[in-house]
């Protein structure tokens, strides 16, 4: 009975394996708003659309694009016909202020994240806080106080962060946070209450072990699975991290501070500066390795990692297939409807698609 569940076990993973292969190759790269090397702020259909180095990518149910602009200080909207608006903030008016629409105010935002009822949260970076925008376009302060960046925990205001860039919710509502500067993963309630989950704020490490034991070095990505384990982009350590449902944080794939663009299974695997991250639906994991200039893909049972789109280390701006596709700093990704890749490509200054 053993053998034969072995045996299944092995035919899983590698069947997962071929499938990520297969749709590696068969996959094609497309821009769906934005013109490369054109920065700017105008609303607009597709191309004519303009964005200042995009960092952060959700998309809804009915395939919706949220795009965290990040030098525009906004937030934008991205309908499934491509017609592009402004959610919230205006462009080039940096600052901190709620309200709704044009009147809200943010400061360099980066990673965004939806939950079951649409709500959308947003790692406001620069002014060291987490906001959330609810459906009716109104914006809010869910968590730390702006301007005042810190370590503690505590209830909504009284919580502080140090240049958060990545968030992911969980199905029970409550909203990962990697916490990049205090090099930490947190934890905000469904009532507020912030807590540390892994790492110890201000305290550079990679060792694995359990929760606040372990150590991470500017934690850039953060994405959570249904069992409730996450996946952490440890940036500055070129790894990707699990923390598992008890809190056990152990390395999936590269190895520390080893810099390059390998395919390989776990510590065989290299990354340049593993950034934004998704799961999808299958359970493979996205990354966007913002150094590598590429997508890839890990099996997280097996820690395979391949690489899903675009050259290592060719920076550019081409669309086609997989291998002919090109990226300049990808940052955020996220998993739209029917599995597409959605990709913040921050110095081209678009939003590109891998199908």
């Amino acid at each position: 009975m053993l053998l034969r569940y072995q045996f299944l076990l092995l035919l899983w993973c590698t069947l997962l394996t071929r499938a990520a292969a297969q749709s590696a190759t068969s996959a094609a790269v497309s821009t769906l708003a934005g013109t490369a090397g054109s920065k700017g702020s105008a609303d607009g259909a597709g191309a004519a659309a303009r964005f200042s180095r995009p960092m952060g990518v959700a998309v809804d149910a009915g395939g919706n694009v949220y795009v965290a602009d990040t030098d525009n200080h906004v937030i934008r909207k991205i309908t499934a016909a491509g017609q592009v608006s402004t959610l919230a903030g205006t462009a080039g008016q940096k600052g901190f202020a709620d309200g709704i629409g044009p009147a809200a105010r943010l400061f360099n935002p980066v990673g965004l994240a939806l939950d079951a009822q649409g709500t959308l949260y947003v790692a406001d970076t620069g002014n060291n806080v987490i906001r959330k925008i609810t459906p009716d376009g109104a914006i809010s302060t869910l968590a730390g106080a702006a301007g005042l960046p810190g370590t503690a925990d505590g209830v909504g205001a009284a919580a502080r962060f140090n240049q958060p860039h990545a968030l992911a919710v969980d199905a029970a509502g409550n909203v990962l946070v990697a916490d990049t500067y205090n090099h930490t993963v947190r934890r905000i309630s469904p009532a507020g209450a912030v807590t540390t989950l892994a790492g110890t704020p201000k305290r550079i490490g990679s060792l694995d072990g359990p929760g606040t034991a372990a150590g991470f070095r500017y934690p850039y990505g953060i994405a959570v699975e249904a069992s409730g384990a996450l996946y952490v982009a440890d940036n500055g350590n070129m790894t990707v991290r699990r923390i598992g449902a008890d809190g056990t944080v152990s390395t999936l794939a590269g190895k520390v501070r080893k810099f390059g663009n390998a395919d390989g299974t776990g510590a065989e695997a290299r990354f340049g500066a593993p950034s934004g991250m998704a799961l999808g639906a299958s359970g493979t994991l996205y990354v966007a390795d913002a150094a590598g200039m590429v997508v890839r893909q890990i099996n997280p049972a097996t820690g395979q990692v391949g690489t899903l789109a675009g050259d290592a280390n060719s920076p550019g701006s081409a669309d086609g297939s997989a291998a002919a596709a090109r990226f300049k700093s990808p940052l955020g990704l996220a998993i739209g409807p029917g599995g597409a890749v959605y990709v913040a490509d921050g110095r081209n200054h678009t939003v590109r698609v891998i199908r």
